[in-house]
């Protein structure tokens, strides 16, 4: 039980930097995209409200005896012995007590107590500590509170470090250990710092593993969802070059007639003078470029969005080669360095082929669909 424990509290502490890359990874994977970042935002929340309620709770965590103030009139001292009392508190309800006896291979654990307890917050730091149905002042400081109790002022400071690596296991020794106390059984424990270092090792192993597979089946996805983009854009190519090859003579001449009259004409002498003159081109630009090109290249269009999700800078560069229009001509209706163009279209290339291809390889690949 305890280890169950601690790997749920490991969890809380790593699981939003796990998280946190494990979406950062799962970008990459467009049909699982939208599910994981849901899963990793509701795991982030939950652990978020977590936290939440353990910084609303004053007493929540372990705590130990550091001083005992005693009024004037009594003399009594307050004598720090070689064991600690330890105090560990679950949500400001329950509280477990102990002495506790740190030795180089661990801890030594001997249960004293466990009971209910009520907290009443009476503002400004004051607090109403309610403990077996007897009430004390209780008042909280910076990682330090001061119960009094028939004048006698306990201070506990806070031991985060004891609550971080062995307070669930604290906790279940008092709580197995009170239920014994009933048949006259009582004893200390010995809490091994040697078991702790391995059942740490085992844990990161175990999340290592988790890790790994997690990892494998994210690798085994993408591959399987490139192979089938790859499949899909094989299967475009070859229906272009179907269409192309089983397209009858006559209307080849046909269309070489229509690529002849619009390039002849006069609309595309102006659209070429205005690229050629770096002119910026407007979103009405556009449409009466695709207009045109539809008009020519019925096909054109379908069969280019078909082959990849192109960007709207992609789709742009080619439109203007399917007119025909001069990589620096591109470069200056787009304001674009020529080097970026061509790296757009080399991109391109290897994006729907799967193979390194120069600027020119995609040009031509552009000149021969659409129609």
């Amino acid at each position: 039980m305890s280890e169950v424990n601690e790997m749920q509290t490991r969890c809380k502490q790593q699981l939003p930097l796990f998280c946190i890359g494990f979406i950062s990874f799962a970008h990459k994977i467009k049909k699982m995209k939208q599910l994981l970042i849901l899963l990793a935002a509701c795991l982030l929340i939950g652990c978020y409200s977590n936290n939440r309620s353990d910084k609303s709770n004053v007493l929540q965590g372990a705590w130990t005896l550091h001083q005992v103030e005693y009024p004037y009139d009594r003399p009594d001292t307050y004598y720090k012995p070689e064991r600690t009392l330890l105090r560990l508190y679950d949500s400001d309800s329950i509280m477990y007590q102990c002495w506790l006896t740190k030795t180089e291979s661990g801890l030594i654990i001997s249960p004293d107590l466990r009971c209910t307890v009520t907290l009443i917050d009476k503002g400004r730091g004051e607090y109403v500590y309610i403990e077996e149905d007897n009430p004390r002042p209780l008042t909280v400081g910076d990682s330090v509170i001061i119960i009094q109790q028939n004048g006698v002022l306990y201070t506990w400071c806070r031991a985060d470090d004891i609550e971080r690596e062995w307070g669930s296991d604290i906790r279940d020794i008092i709580a197995a250990d009170t239920i014994r106390n009933g048949e006259g059984l009582q004893q200390s424990y010995v809490l091994s710092a040697k078991e702790r270092s391995q059942a740490n090792i085992i844990h990161v192993l175990v999340y290592s593993i988790i890790a790994f597979f997690i990892l494998m089946l994210l690798v085994a996805r993408i591959a399987h969802d490139n192979r089938r983009e790859r499949h899909r854009l094989q299967r475009q190519l070859q229906q272009i070059q179907e269409i192309k090859q089983e397209r009858p003579q006559v209307v080849r001449k046909a269309i070489e007639s229509v690529e002849e009259a619009y390039f002849a004409s006069n609309d595309y002498e102006v659209l070429q003078r205005r690229i050629a003159t770096g002119h910026r081109l407007k979103d009405e630009d556009w449409q009466e470029i695709e207009s045109h090109i539809r008009r020519v290249y019925p096909g054109f269009g379908s069969q280019l969005r078909n082959l990849y999700a192109m960007s709207e800078l992609e789709y742009q560069v080619c439109l203007l080669i399917k007119l025909r229009m001069a990589p620096k001509d591109i470069a200056a209706v787009l304001a674009r360095d020529m080097s970026t163009i061509s790296t757009v279209r080399s991109r391109l290339y290897k994006k729907v082929f799967g193979q390194k291809g120069g600027a020119r390889e995609w040009d031509e690949f552009i000149l021969t669909i659409g129609a």
